[in-house]
């Protein structure tokens, strides 16, 4: 099935975060990689992941959710930063799922329980960003979450602690490794108002003419734009 067919199907617009793993994708050291998720529509048969790191169709996929517990699949489709998940689970196991997509669609419109922020560590609704590191490479990433003081980020790309990069067009240095990615501490702190917009902002390509010193990010280069909220039906507790 192809993500613009999954999108006019009968699903839940939801954002939750996990990790997941891509058969036969691993580290210089041999063990596999595990990266940082997040969905963006979920229904007991297929889940819209947006990922750092995409794989192609066909690839396997073993994720892990703590809303939905552990769900493997195969990618039937890509688009920018997501894939379509095609789930390989029981029809017990897919019951189950459908009852937790309808209670979460429920509290999700629920004023009086919607997340008003108020922790320090904040989710981006753009997960989206890019790395650029001190020779002016640049390489896409995925926000886990952020706060004024640094960023964690999980990519295809585990630099050293100390490592000094910008994330969008914060400067900062790597403090600290975690399974699925790793911590940037920001040389400054910066503005709450501000600070999303800032690690969201793409950084301009490396150029190829003559320019042998590393260039910082660009603050006039274009922001990436989010894609638009997928269509959402009336509450049921069908699912096709």
């Amino acid at each position: 099935m192809s993500a613009q067919e999954f999108s006019r199907q009968r699903a839940v617009d939801i954002a939750v975060g996990g990790r997941y793993s891509l058969a036969n994708w691993y580290d210089p050291q041999g063990n596999r990689r595990e990266f940082a998720c997040r969905t963006s529509r979920v229904s007991p048969f297929r889940m819209m992941v947006s990922v750092p790191v995409v794989g192609k169709v066909g690839d396997r996929v073993t994720s892990y959710f703590g809303d939905f517990g552990k769900l493997d699949g195969l990618i039937s489709d890509t688009v920018a930063g997501s894939f379509l998940l095609e789930l390989a689970i029981t029809k017990a196991r897919r019951e189950q799922l459908a009852s937790k997509l309808t209670w979460l669609e429920k509290q999700q419109k629920d004023p009086t329980i919607r997340d008003v922020r108020t922790q320090s560590r904040i989710i981006p609704a753009n997960p989206h960003s890019c790395l650029v590191l001190a020779d002016g490479t640049t390489l896409g990433c995925f926000v886990v979450d952020y706060s004024t003081t640094g960023v964690a980020v999980s990519a295809d790309l585990q630099p050293k602690i100390g490592t000094p990069l910008a994330v969008g067009s914060c400067v900062g240095r790597v403090v600290r490794h975690f399974r699925q990615g790793f911590a940037v501490k920001f040389v400054e702190p910066q503005n709450c108002a501000t600070v999303e917009k800032l690690i969201a902002r793409a950084a301009a390509p490396p150029r190829r003419d003559p320019a042998p010193t590393a260039r910082a990010p660009d603050s006039e280069a274009p922001r990436p734009v989010a894609p638009p909220a997928g269509r959402r039906d009336q509450a049921s507790v069908f699912f096709v």
